[in-house]
């Protein structure tokens, strides 16, 4: 059974990439469709609602319209905030790839689309010989890439955009977080983005998000291009199809 939905991958750590997740799952919900949420690899844990949980994987479960339970939602949760290959180190435990992928699978029996979000950026280390990449290489789902506005923002998006395409993956879109709103040129550096990353991947701008309190995922899933989104996920045929 092949996947439908999305990988969110990021410019670098702390862009943005949960708020977007869970707004994106926020927005599916909105438009009909069964949405769950996906972390397969999470790196620091705390006590919240009385559980020992990461942080990300309970705010995609609290996204998502399909009711899952803490390790459905984040199969490989480590202790430490660091590293996720630093931290499961530190557990004595291997990130096993294989079990990643049939965790995704498996949630895909019980909803229509499934936004999978990675760990850091882009070619995080999950073990001694893989990274984050080869996994979204495995689940062969189209890339959504946000980018940290900041100084800087332009060339992490480049690069990262380059190195989706080395790896034969599709970026469907990227989305603007912005991280500094006093940015300089905050305006013209989206429209630079918006012109290379068209002009070089075809990928359009799916989102504008402004600095946002709370960055709840109403208040994210509100800033994205709804046109854009059904367009480049194949939701208007979908949802004939279905």
């Amino acid at each position: 059974m092949s996947l439908r939905g999305c990988f969110v991958t990021g410019t670098d750590t702390e862009v943005g990439k949960t708020r977007v997740s869970a707004g994106l799952l926020h927005w599916l919900a909105q438009e009909g469709w069964r949405a769950a949420g996906y972390k397969p690899v999470a790196a620091g844990m705390e006590m919240l609602d009385g559980r020992l949980i990461n942080e990300d994987v309970l705010l995609l479960q609290r996204s998502g319209s399909v009711p899952l339970a803490d390790h459905q939602v984040g199969p490989c949760q480590l202790e430490a905030a660091c590293a996720p290959h630093i931290a499961a180190e530190l557990e004595r435990r291997l990130i096993d790839a294989d079990s990643l992928c049939r965790g995704a699978h498996e949630l895909m029996r019980q909803a229509d689309f499934l936004v999978v979000e990675g760990a850091g950026g882009l070619c995080v280390p999950l073990g001694a010989d893989w990274d984050s990449s080869q996994l979204m290489v495995t689940l062969e789902l189209p890339v959504v890439l946000v980018v940290g506005l900041r100084l800087g923002c332009i060339n992490h998006a480049l690069l990262t955009a380059e190195a989706i395409a080395a790896r034969g993956l599709r970026l469907a879109g990227w989305v603007a977080n912005t991280l500094d709103p006093d940015m300089p040129y905050l305006q013209r550096n989206i429209e630079t983005l918006e012109h290379e990353l068209r002009r070089r991947h075809q990928a359009p701008c799916l989102g504008v998000i402004p600095r946002l309190d709370p960055p709840d995922a109403a208040a994210v899933a509100a800033h994205f291009h709804a046109a854009a989104l059904r367009s480049r996920f194949g939701l208007e045929q979908a949802r004939l199809t279905d």
